[in-house]
């Protein structure tokens, strides 16, 4: 692992690493915040994923968390949402390729060479800050549009390692939306059935999730129809999976509205985190 930057923050420290992923099959960045308690010994975890287009930076620059995080004693992991670099596959549209990894384990070519986003997430990178930085064995997950939707399928497929769960405007149900179903054909392949291990509405009432979610979604987010909300909703009430879920009015689906609603997240998971012996 490289150091490419570190800078003091709210008493902790933000930084930007680097290391050569066994899994995606290049160069991963990916950033830390440590809180000032992590000084005096490991602090819960909590994971944050970043949407469509983005790299680590997005949030760590734009979602205010730092702050939070720093009042509630947790460290924040922000990955990147793709494998990047030469000779990984790319695609001209903003929504599929670098930028778009969605989150899965790709097995169709070109992607699968590199695009091993599931496994890179669950096991290789929470591994490698689990033995480089003092964190607790206690992990929460979250994340925003495609990061929401990744956030909300890897908590309950790997129940294990996330112990607390919440989202900012998920993808859904993307094998039925256009958010979706383009990227889990190209990674996937076409058979659907496939799809269903990587879409939150079905998954939920397969799988579940033992403990309860937190979901804030904008009511005005232009976005709204390719999320697919109601979905999500009705799966949660059909499971009677405990939840809060949040339509904020007059919110969209930019960083202003994450920025609004992530001192809620943050304590929600540091209250759940902490309370575990």
């Amino acid at each position: 692992m490289k150091t490419v930057s570190e800078n003091r923050a709210f008493g902790g420290i933000q930084g930007v690493y680097s290391h050569t992923s066994d899994t995606c099959h290049c160069d991963m960045t990916f950033a830390v915040y440590m809180p000032p308690q992590a000084r005096s010994g490991p602090v819960p975890c909590l994971w944050y994923l970043s949407g469509l287009t983005c790299t680590h930076e997005n949030a760590m620059t734009k979602a205010g968390l730092q702050a939070h995080a720093a009042e509630a004693g947790i460290a924040i992991v922000f990955p990147d949402t793709s494998p990047r670099g030469e000779g990984v596959a790319d695609d001209e549209a903003y929504d599929l390729g670098q930028g778009a990894g969605f989150y899965v384990n790709a097995t169709e070519t070109p992607w699968k060479a590199h695009f091993q986003m599931e496994t890179y997430i669950a096991s290789e990178l929470r591994d490698l800050v689990t033995e480089k930085f003092a964190v607790s064995v206690h992990h929460g997950i979250t994340g925003h549009s495609m990061g929401g939707h990744g956030a909300l399928t890897l908590a309950m497929k790997y129940p294990g390692h996330f112990q607390s769960l919440s989202a900012f405007a998920p993808i859904a149900n993307p094998s039925a939306s256009d958010w979706g179903r383009k990227q889990l054909g190209a990674y996937l392949g076409g058979d659907e059935n496939s799809w269903a291990a990587h879409d939150a509405s079905i998954l939920l009432k397969e799988t579940g999730w033992s403990g309860d979610i937190l979901i804030d979604q904008g009511a005005d987010d232009q976005f709204y129809d390719l999320l697919k909300p109601t979905s999500l909703v009705t799966a949660l009430v059909d499971t009677k999976t405990s939840h809060q879920y949040r339509l904020q009015q007059g919110y969209d689906h930019s960083y202003y509205f994450v920025s609004s609603f992530a001192r809620d997240h943050v304590i929600w998971h540091a209250e759940r985190l902490k309370s575990r012996p």
